[in-house]
């Protein structure tokens, strides 16, 4: 096992390339400026952390595959920060089937159900909120702005049927059905037209629409949405990558704010702006102190980084808790007290406003949704339903 003299290794397979490459590239950024301190301040037990990263490029069979040989091959000491259901999903039933070498996985970038229910809920812990979270209070808020009439554009894939059920599943709740959807297939490109779905969802006369997708094919509906007369508020879970989509849209339409005034995304993280809380101050002096570039073998595209993101900052947050889940396993080098450690995590302050806990019970750390708007040319908190697009 990768843990003892060359030091905790992490096992991460992510989407380092193609249409939704800038995840995997933010979030291991993230998580990289704060593994970068603790191995500055001496590492976890005299042991530097690590990440072994392989790009799945965002599609199922290569993160199967990648996982094999992080687990079989590499003998990591965990798998950590993963991107996506469709990828997440497969790779559940590989812990499963290891479980006796007591391999988890932590804190992936998906808000699905796969791994917080039976029968692979036990072998992952999340810290991010679920999908259903985000879209009950996005389907809450905008009914109570006299919005009904609510339709879904969704990636046709586990992602986006979970996110889909959980739109329907909220609006039920509040005696209201969906007001029409239409679906895309995963890895659209930001130049596929969308016009057909934008079409197809006219038809049902939404008064706002959710999205549930990855951010080159969300920003090629919003485009084509605005271009073909939908004028609703568009909404998109906090997968999408805001800060991808809104650098799509701008650079093709850098002076119109018609395509942003009616955009609502839904974050799980706090705004990376907001100084008062003691993690984002943190993330934003060692982000800017490390400088972490995306892993240079595996940027074939020649990704871009933000300066801040809001998943960089998730990705910081996932790093900051498993290092404190390590420094809690002692000096126990083997993988069989790592679950113990976990749930001795109790009203733990991660310095962001929200204790985090877990338990046999829960697996899952956060609960809070944010909601933000753009203002400027950057993602601000919504601080007015009612005052979405009056700006």
């Amino acid at each position: 096992m990768k843990s003892a003299e060359n030091g905790i290794v992490l096992g991460m397979s992510a989407a380092f390339s193609g249409p939704s490459g800038g995840l995997g590239n933010e979030l291991y950024r993230g998580a990289r400026a704060c593994f970068d301190q603790v191995n500055a301040d001496g590492g976890v037990g005299g042991r530097p952390v690590s990440l072994d990263v392989r790009d799945d490029g965002y599609q199922p069979g290569r993160c199967v595959a990648n996982t094999t040989a992080l687990m079989e091959r590499e003998d990591v000491f965990a798998l950590f920060g993963y991107v996506g259901t469709p990828t997440v999903a497969r790779v559940l039933p590989l812990l499963q089937a290891h479980q006796d070498e007591h391999i988890y996985l932590f804190f992936p970038f998906s808000g699905a159900q796969p791994q917080r229910e039976p029968p692979h809920g036990e072998f992952a812990f999340n810290l991010r909120p679920s999908y259903r979270a985000e879209t009950a209070g996005l389907v809450d808020n905008l009914l109570d702005t006299g919005r009904q009439r609510i339709g879904v554009f969704y990636q046709d894939d586990d992602y986006g049927r979970s996110g889909s059920a959980g739109v329907r599943e909220a609006l039920r709740r509040r005696g209201e059905e969906v007001a029409g959807e239409a679906t895309y297939r995963r890895g659209e490109a930001f130049a596929h037209s969308m016009a057909p779905q934008v079409e197809a969802l006219k038809a049902g006369d939404p008064e706002a629409v959710i999205c549930v997708g990855a951010y080159a094919a969300c920003a090629a509906f919003l485009r084509d949405a605005v271009d073909g007369g939908l004028r609703v508020p568009i909404a998109n879970l906090s997968f999408v990558g805001s800060e991808n989509l809104l650098h799509l849209i701008t650079a093709e339409h850098p002076n119109s704010r018609v395509y942003t005034d009616l955009l609502v995304h839904s974050q799980v993280v706090p705004s990376y702006e907001d100084d008062s809380m003691p993690a984002v101050r943190e993330y934003r002096e060692l982000i800017t102190r490390h400088d972490p570039q995306p892993p240079q073998a595996l940027n074939v595209d020649g990704y871009r980084p933000f300066a801040h993101s809001f998943a960089s900052l998730e990705g910081f947050l996932n790093a900051k808790l498993i290092a404190e889940v390590l420094r809690r396993m002692g000096g126990t080098a083997g993988r069989e007290g790592i679950e113990r450690a976990v749930f001795t995590v109790q009203d733990y302050d991660l310095g962001i406003g929200e204790r985090v806990s877990f338990s046999p019970d829960r697996r899952q750390g956060l609960l809070r949704v944010y909601y933000t708007v753009v203002e400027d040319g950057r993602f601000v908190p919504l601080a007015n339903w009612r005052g979405i697009g009056s700006g």
